[in-house]
């Protein structure tokens, strides 16, 4: 048996890592060197929940949405397909065609963040019909290679409520750059977060 390629599609945390306008930032340092205890060190972090790679939970944008360990794993553990829609400055259903057979995640390549480093000034608009499109073909995630599935300055977040209305998933901040077009085996998996409204996770594509 061959062993699995694996492509890590996460964004590296790091004190450089770009938070949300306003968010808290990612931060990580020794609270206990190996100097100091005798034996171990120990680190202490303090982020936001959704920084870098991560999945929103429906509790993030509705007060009666299910929570971070609410959610079902397997859609986080699933058979995804990476579709090029990069040059689009609004992404419809009808730019999704065609997809193969038992697809359960889409993963859209935008390639519209370029540094990292930077939070992005913009990126593309995510069409509501994106959500009805997915329930009816069985698509239960989907993933972004930007912040966030609705644009910055948005407060009604329609997009996020449209893939709530039909039983959708949100993961963002992938990285698909280097990633071709095709099928793959995805796993991202959030921390298990009681209460939680968000979790970064560590997303790979295996095939």
């Amino acid at each position: 048996m061959e062993p699995k390629r694996i492509i890590d599609i996460s964004m590296e945390l790091s004190n450089d890592t770009p938070e949300w306008p306003g968010d808290m930032p990612f931060s990580y340092e020794l609270s206990v060197t190996t100097k100091q205890s005798g034996s171990v060190n120990v680190g202490k972090l303090q982020s936001s929940t959704h920084i870098g790679t991560h999945v929103d939970a429906p509790f993030h944008y509705d007060d009666q949405g299910i929570q971070i360990h609410e959610l079902p794993l397997d859609v986080y553990l699933s058979k995804a397909q990476v579709v090029d829609v990069s040059g689009l400055s609004k992404i419809h259903s009808s730019d999704l065609e065609p997809i193969e057979k038992g697809i359960t995640a889409l993963l859209l390549k935008t390639v519209s963040w370029k540094d990292r480093s930077r939070f992005p000034e913009k990126w593309p608009v995510f069409d509501e019909s994106i959500a009805e499109w997915m329930a009816d073909h069985g698509v239960r995630l989907l993933g972004v290679d930007v912040p966030s599935v609705d644009p910055e300055t948005s407060k009604e977040l329609p997009m996020h409520h449209a893939m709530n209305r039909h039983q959708r998933f949100i993961l963002e901040g992938i990285v698909l750059d280097d990633v071709a077009e095709g099928v793959y085996q995805l796993a991202a998996l959030p921390l298990k977060i009681k209460g939680g409204e968000g979790s970064p996770v560590r997303a790979i594509l295996y095939t």
